[in-house]
């Protein structure tokens, strides 16, 4: 059985945009860029909330040319070939490659995914995302706390969520970002 992984990048203070909407502050460097392409090697699907669909379809248009840097062309490529799940009510139609939408999260249609995959599921979005650690779905979060404090803003959760889990990895990076891997507990 595949793995729902969730995925964020958040600053120290746990939000993954500022008040005005703003997450510059958490691009990635080559080094970071790099672990990250490899960490998304091992997924096979992408579940994303319509927000956090729009800001990464920009990797269906990355130019293969000289002028991207060769971690920003391989994660593109591995985009395109990733498949993708986008929740979201109000999307008409997807401007991706290997899209479909679907208009409600249904827990038991993540189970039967999670079930019948090869290689391993990773959630976006932090409204989506609770509804999978709702629905007790998540196996283990990957999370890369960048440096800075924004003081508010998108929270890389909902307030309420209330989720134990045990420390499996963790890696500091050369420009301060940290990366630290979870398994929920179970309970």
């Amino acid at each position: 059985m595949a793995k729902l992984l969730y995925t964020a990048i958040m600053s120290l203070d746990g939000y993954i945009a500022d008040q005005n909407g703003n997450f510059d502050w958490s691009m990635p460097d080559e080094e970071v860029h790099s672990f990250v392409n490899d960490l998304e090697d091992r997924v096979g699907t992408y579940l994303l909330g319509r927000r956090m669909y729009e800001v990464m379809v920009f990797w269906e248009t990355v130019p293969t040319g000289g002028d991207v840097a060769p971690v920003e062309r391989e994660f593109a490529e591995s985009w395109l070939r990733k498949d993708k799940v986008v929740y979201s009510r109000t999307l008409d139609k997807a401007s991706s490659a290997r899209t479909r939408i679907e208009r409600e999260f249904d827990p038991d249609l993540v189970r039967r995914m999670k079930n019948e995959a090869a290689e391993d599921l990773s959630i976006s979005g932090p409204e989506l995302a609770s509804h999978a650690f709702s629905a007790g779905l998540v196996d283990e979060c990957r999370f890369f706390v960048s440096p800075i404090v924004v003081g508010g803003g998108k929270r890389f959760l909902a307030e309420d969520m209330k989720v134990d889990l045990e420390l499996l990895d963790e890696r500091r990076f050369g420009n301060g970002v940290v990366y630290l891997r979870y398994r929920v507990a179970a309970g």
